[in-house]
């Protein structure tokens, strides 16, 4: 009898859902598309109820493809969005959208704590940042703004956890969350402890019987009810384990393993992750970065976020291309950026389409540069570079901190660009190693499910074996002399000029 699993990452643009065998081979995947809503400028809403259909219709589609016996799945388990959160109520049903990291609404509440509230956490946490788009003060939101919520949610979850929850068809009592998924609130907990901070929770005006309880990535929390069961095609009783963030889990399946590594994460928020061993208060101090809790019992690591790194790429394709949901676009604007000179002939792009952050108040996306002669290409190329000179900022305070950068892993759906992985090599200048699977998380749930029902003993090892690579693509010294020069100027205008254009375009737009 074979042993096979169910994973699915539910994501920002999109919820994949694959069944693997014991030795990490995908037998079969399936993807559908997220549907984000922007109800005002700066918002984003997403129905947590939508990911729980893309992974139904995800799994019946694996299991017909596979044509597997469906009593021969061992167990099920998921990465979700640590960034964002849904308030349920006692029977499990969502009472607010999944709001991700990509909303600003809760600027007032992050703006409020920053003035008003000690910031306990820094030592505890490890974090300094506090910001709009974490999922306290999202909460705080949903307390103080959104009517109806203090009278019917019950809990906060993540999506991740909320679908796993539908699936074992849990009550509000049972609500959980992993400890890497808890990591991405940044503040409310210990990160030594693994566990809520009654202290943080208490300054930042939270009920605590509105947080889920924190467990193991690989703890079982509950099983496949008959309901949900019927639906998938999947005989009830089998095991979910609780998971983990796709950002932990991403980094994990690219062999982010040991301290001084670090990966890319080129998907819809662009992330950059070095593995350390322990928080360093200068890094900690650095606008934008962020300490988090790996999967692993003795996993740490830095990441800073590029909120719309990869959906400035959507956002081009959708709404400027009009060719919203056409697979064959990307490869097709590769292609002809190719044969745009390094620097998109003068024009630069800021992804900021979603925010900035606290540091960079009123920040929006920016094409400067634009001339009669400019083109798509151009453009696209600019949108690329504009990413990697972001990560260009993060990796300039890891240096100075003495961790060198030399060697860097990219993955998820960016890593798969020839054309822009050289781009980031020749700015960041340091080698980009490919993974020879560009699966994503889906891989380390594997590990994880496998883990829950004591199929595999050592998931860091398996992640060892699992974990190859197919292509290193090195620094180009000319491309990276421009780039130099570039960056600086870059850099320049968003300390003075930027700063001034996106103040103004903030009072424009509340005329």
């Amino acid at each position: 009898m074979g042993k096979y699993y169910i994973a699915f990452d539910c994501g920002t643009m999109g919820t994949k859902t694959a069944l693997y065998d014991i030795d990490s081979a995908r037998v079969a995947e399936a993807y559908r598309e997220n549907k984000i809503s922007y109800p005002r400028p700066g918002w984003a809403e997403m129905d947590a109820n939508c990911f729980v259909e893309n992974v139904r219709d995800g799994v019946r589609e694996c299991l017909a493809k596979s044509g597997i016996n469906p009593a021969e799945v061992r167990a099920v388990a998921a990465s979700g969005i640590i960034c964002g959160i849904v308030g349920i109520d006692e029977k499990w049903r969502p009472v607010t959208p999944f709001v991700p990291y990509l909303d600003n609404r809760a600027s007032g509440e992050a703006a409020w704590v920053r003035e008003n509230v000690e910031p306990v956490w820094t030592e505890e946490s490890g974090n300094a940042i506090v910001d709009e788009f974490m999922p306290p003060m999202i909460l705080r939101w949903f307390l103080n703004e959104y009517k109806g919520f203090r009278e019917s949610a019950v809990k906060v979850v993540n999506n991740g956890p909320f679908v796993l929850g539908t699936l074992a068809g849990l009550s509000a009592k049972d609500a959980f969350l992993d400890w890497a998924t808890m990591s991405g609130w940044l503040i409310g907990y210990d990160a030594k402890k693994r566990d809520w901070s009654h202290k943080q929770i208490e300054a930042l005006g939270i009920p605590m019987e509105m947080l889920p309880r924190v467990v193991k990535p690989w703890d079982v929390v509950g099983y496949l009810c008959k309901a949900e069961a019927e639906k998938m095609g999947l005989p009830p009783g089998i095991p979910i384990a609780a998971g983990a963030g796709d950002t932990m889990q991403s980094a994990l399946a690219s062999g982010l393993l040991e301290p001084g590594l670090a990966t890319d994460v080129a998907g819809t928020a662009s992330i950059f992750a070095v593995a350390v061993k322990e928080a360093d208060s200068r890094i900690t101090a650095a606008p934008g970065m962020m300490f988090a809790m790996g999967t692993l019992q003795d996993a740490y690591f830095y990441w800073s976020m590029i909120r719309a790194g990869g959906l400035s790429l959507r956002w081009f394709r959708d709404n400027v291309a009009n060719r919203a949901g056409d697979p064959m676009f990307y490869a097709e604007m590769d292609t002809l950026a190719g044969d745009v000179p390094a620097g998109s002939r003068g024009l630069l792009f800021y992804p900021y389409l979603q925010g900035a952050g606290p540091d960079m108040p009123g920040a929006c996306g920016v094409f400067a540069g634009l001339f009669g002669v400019s083109d798509r290409a151009a453009m696209w190329r600019s949108i690329l570079e504009a990413i990697a000179f972001e990560y260009a900022q993060m990796i300039k305070i890891y240096r100075e901190c003495g961790i060198p950068l030399n060697e860097i892993i990219g993955t998820e759906g960016g890593s798969k660009s020839p054309l822009w992985t050289q781009i980031k090599a020749d700015i960041l200048g340091g080698a980009y190693n490919i993974p020879t699977r560009s699966e994503g998380g889906l891989m380390a749930d594997v590990a994880v499910a496998a883990h829950a029902v004591g199929d595999i003993k050592d998931i860091k090892e398996t992640m060892r074996r699992w974990v190859t690579f197919r292509a290193r693509f090195e620094p180009d010294a000319k491309s990276a002399e421009i780039y130099g020069k570039v960056f600086a100027e870059r850099q320049r205008l968003l300390a003075g000029p930027m700063k001034e254009l996106f103040a103004g375009l903030a009072k424009v737009r509340n005329i």
